[in-house]
């Protein structure tokens, strides 16, 4: 028995074209997967859609609003009409804005309510809901996994993003709530679980980490200097850990929160 085998399961990730989501995809998709992209720009999933089928991969991308459960519901629909099943949710999508962000010439009284409530829509309801749509045909099939991200900044009191931090940490929370919820209600083979990507260099962070040189800025500086391993991730470097906890390797593995970070979570600074 192959514990590593994932061949012929349907994955769904939200947030699928973003840096991290379609490395996932990718990887997946190699494997034997089902590929289904959710993202709100179908341009930008088209083009994903056809780079994954242009290598023989069998893969759909469908624009969805993540937080219109009746989007969703329509969603999940077509997936079922194609496949027939979901056996996998990855939770990839997510971010931050500048609002609920602190600046350096700003303290937490210049937060803005506005942007905080918009980034923890993003992050904990843009979880919540696709697990709500999507874990209900695991609930019926008695199997399925789903995956969430989370982030160090649950763990540590990371400087200026507040509204980041805690929608990622109510996230975690459900991520350990759902887990509970299928396997003591639903089936014992339905398993939620969590990622927490240490640093990785993508769009949405880019500028806060980098200069246009290429040299690290100082917050960039302070980060790898809390880093035992002295580098930023790379997006591939997450797919063993995603791999697991889609296979049956982990399948007594739930409710927990997976760290790839380098060490920086294990690292008091000192």
């Amino acid at each position: 028995m192959n514990l590593f085998n994932i061949k012929n399961k349907v994955a769904v990730i939200t947030g699928g074209t973003g840096v991290l989501g379609s490395s996932i995809a990718e990887h997946l998709a190699a494997s034997g997967v089902k590929i289904v992209i959710l993202g709100r720009n179908q341009e930008t999933i088209n083009e994903m859609i056809n780079s994954l089928t242009g290598k023989g991969y069998d893969a759909i991308g469908i624009a969805a609003n993540i937080l219109d459960k009746e989007s969703l519901e329509q969603t999940r629909k077509k997936i079922l009409r194609q496949y027939g099943k979901i056996d996998i949710l990855l939770n990839a999508a997510g971010g931050n804005m500048p609002g609920a962000t602190i600046a350096t010439n700003q303290t937490i009284f210049d937060l803005s309510m506005d942007a905080f409530q918009t980034v923890t829509d993003l992050n904990l309801n843009g979880t919540v809901l696709p697990s709500i749509v999507f874990g209900e045909i695991m609930a019926q099939q008695k199997e399925g996994i789903i995956i969430n991200f989370s982030s160090m900044t649950v763990e540590r009191a990371v400087t200026r993003v507040v509204g980041y931090s805690a929608s990622k940490a109510a996230m975690e929370n459900f991520t350990r709530w759902m887990a509970v919820e299928m396997a003591t209600k639903f089936s014992n083979k339905i398993r939620v679980n969590a990622i927490a990507p240490g640093f990785f260099i993508g769009n949405q962070n880019r500028n806060l980490l980098t200069n246009e040189d290429g040299s690290y800025t100082e917050r960039g500086k302070n980060i790898i200097n809390n880093t035992p391993m002295k580098r930023f991730g790379e997006a591939d470097e997450l797919l063993g850990a995603i791999h697991f906890l889609c296979s049956e390797a982990s399948q007594f593995v739930t409710g927990i929160v997976l760290p790839i970070d380098g060490g920086f979570s294990a690292f008091s600074g000192v």
